[in-house]
């Protein structure tokens, strides 16, 4: 086999359309729903967990590590915003990759996929259980033990909560999407009105003299923090995943993810300020329930830090469930495309879900969310979903070029200017992560190498055809 030509065969445009169209999958959302799912994947354990790790390294200019990460996702929205308007498939990013820049790379954009859901929704699992013991102590004066909360290298032996919310959001998503989606948009109503509350309480603490120094540990703890805090940001594409159950995806898709991050922007702003500004921020170091320790700290009322952590062991519960969503569904399109085995792509007849699919990635993520800390997790996740958002803006850039008379319900503004700086922005942040960072995710790229030249190149369907593009006249006919 001439492993070039595999490796830059493309799927058309037009059998990806083509494919969602006569799909298995239930067209059941709508856009309330595909934001909501939107806003679900993203706020939860980023700002309720991750912030206690950013701001030691940030500063009080965590406020503006914030507005960094969230710039990048922007220029990144943007272009999924783009693409999911025009190849509303399940498989996201990966999908987009395969139509522009060949196998090889969708492989591994795919598998970068794997990387942040799988791994992102394992890392929220952790943090689930870390409120979850919050509460405990603040309500009954107790707590589940560190050899059953902590996984190994964090003074425990196996993380049972985390084990546990993953499998009540395998039981939800087997009942199906609408179902899922119903339950999620609840649980984002009340995440919301937590941060709100929380704001409320904090607000009437803050201290000036808190923002003094403002960069402490200068522009390098600026982009330090940025890079951490990216992975509260990761979830506003998972909209895309649910391409081929949405009922106009057109029209909802690009509106679900730019509103959806607006609002989780304006939400991360406003809650850093008043954490920061109601508490100094040497105090954050090693605080992994960070908002409810500065309610704590804030206010002789228990009450207060009582309800946040309810509201984020909802809020991260949401996450779970959301982003479980989009690994199966992501799984589900690169089974599909017989890269990885037909099982994960098999629809049950009665809920329209893919069953064993969402039976193995469970299992997947409650092992990694029993077993591996948080912050490894987390950082991880970020440049997974850093690489493959990058590949995203070049997708857009192809595309451009190669179709450009093909209808958009959405385009990029400004391009090519912004989705250039949207893989610029992705490579900086990827530079501001760690070495061990680094070598995880370089250990990672070689397991899936390994597994696409041993497996997906050859089971590919598009192994006996070449992988030549078509012209887009089955986009038009989609989109009139």
């Amino acid at each position: 086999m001439n492993l070039r030509a595999a490796a830059v065969r493309r799927k058309p445009v037009a059998d990806l359309i083509a494919e969602s169209d006569h799909g298995t999958l239930k067209r059941s959302l709508g856009l309330s729903q595909l934001t909501m799912l939107s806003i679900g994947a993203t706020l939860g354990s980023g700002i309720f967990v991750v912030l206690g790790e950013a701001v030691p390294v940030a500063g009080p200019a965590v406020v503006l590590s914030f507005v960094l990460a969230g710039v990048t996702a922007l220029f990144s929205a943007l272009s999924y915003a783009e693409l999911a308007g025009m190849i509303p498939v399940s498989g996201s990013s990966y999908s987009y990759a395969y139509a522009t820049l060949g196998e090889l790379v969708a492989w591994v954009c795919g598998w970068c996929l794997v990387l942040e859901y799988g791994v992102s929704v394992a890392s929220v699992a952790v943090g689930w259980g870390q409120y979850l013991n919050e509460l405990l102590r603040l309500t009954f004066g107790f707590a589940i033990p560190d050899a059953l909360s902590q996984p190994p290298g964090s003074g425990g032996i196996v993380n049972v909560p985390a084990i546990v919310v993953v499998l009540l959001a395998m039981v939800l998503l087997l009942s199906g999407a609408k179902e899922s989606a119903r339950a999620n948009a609840i649980m984002v109503v009340i995440k919301i009105g937590t941060l709100v509350l929380f704001c409320a309480i904090a607000f009437t603490a803050v201290r000036a003299a808190n923002f003094t120094p403002f960069l402490p540990l200068g522009l390098a703890g600026l982009s330090a923090g940025g890079a951490k805090l990216f992975f509260s940001y990761i979830g506003f594409d998972a909209a895309s995943t649910a391409g081929e159950e949405a009922k106009n995806p057109q029209r909802d898709l690009p509106r679900a993810i730019l509103l959806s991050l607006a609002i989780v922007t304006v939400l991360y702003c406003l809650v850093a300020v008043a954490a920061v500004g109601a508490l100094p921020w040497q105090e954050f170091d090693g605080q992994e329930a960070a908002l409810s320790h500065v309610l704590g700290a804030v206010s002789d009322n228990p009450l207060w830090a009582a309800l946040l952590a309810v509201g984020a062991i909802v809020a991260i519960s949401s996450v779970v469930l959301t982003v479980l969503y989009g690994q199966t569904r992501i799984l589900f399109s690169m089974s599909r495309d017989g890269m990885v085995p037909a099982a994960l792509s098999k629809v049950d007849a009665k809920t329209g879900t893919p069953r064993i699919n969402t039976l193995v990635v469970s299992g997947f993520v409650a092992t990694l969310a029993a077993f591996i800390p948080l912050g490894k997790l987390a950082d991880a996740t970020s440049i997974g979903t850093l690489f493959a958002f990058g590949l995203v803006n070049i997708a857009v850039l192809l595309l451009r070029r190669r179709q450009p008379e093909a209808p958009r319900s959405f385009r990029v503004p400004f391009s090519p200017v912004t989705p250039i700086l949207g893989v610029l922005c992705c490579g900086y942040m990827m530079l501001s992560l760690d070495g061990a960072t680094w070598i995880v995710f370089g250990g990672w790229m070689a397991l899936g190498l390994l597994i696409y030249f041993g497996y997906g190149m050859r089971r590919s369907r598009l192994a006996g055809n070449g992988g030549n593009t078509t012209d887009d006249s089955a986009v038009r006919r989609h989109n009139s």
